[in-house]
C-alpha cells in the first residue's frame, strides 16, 4: 500500500475539526440538561437565564457567520472555515458549562 498519495495533514484537520464538533456536542447536552434542571427546580437557576438562552444563540449564529465569512474571505481551506464558524459557539457552551454547573 502506496502512503506517497495521502495527505496526512489534511486528515488530521479533518480529526482536529471532528474533536471540535464533538466537543461542541457533549457540551452542548450539557448545557440542555442543566438548563432543563434549573427550569424544572431541581438546581438553582438565575430568573434571566430562558432569555439569556435565547439572546447568547442569536449572538453565537452572528458571530460564527461573520467568522466564517472571514476565514473563507482569506482564502482559507474549508476545514479551517468550518473551525473559525464552530469557535464562538464552543466559547459560549464551554462558559455555559461552568457557570451553569457552579464550576466557574
Amino acid at each position: 500500500m502506496s502512503f506517497g498519495m495521502m495527505n496526512f495533514s489534511a486528515m488530521q484537520a479533518q480529526l482536529l475539526l471532528w474533536q471540535q464538533m464533538t466537543r461542541l456536542t457533549w457540551e452542548s447536552q450539557m448545557v440542555i440538561a442543566l438548563r432543563t434542571a434549573g427550569m424544572i427546580g431541581l438546581l438553582r437557576q438565575d430568573a434571566a437565564e430562558p432569555q439569556r438562552m435565547v439572546i447568547e444563540k442569536a449572538d453565537a449564529a452572528s458571530e460564527a457567520l461573520h467568522a466564517a465569512l472571514r476565514a473563507a474571505g482569506r482564502g482559507e481551506r474549508a476545514d479551517r472555515v468550518m473551525a473559525a464558524a464552530l469557535r464562538p459557539y464552543r466559547k459560549r457552551t464551554r462558559a455555559n458549562v461552568r457557570r451553569l454547573s457552579g464550576k466557574g
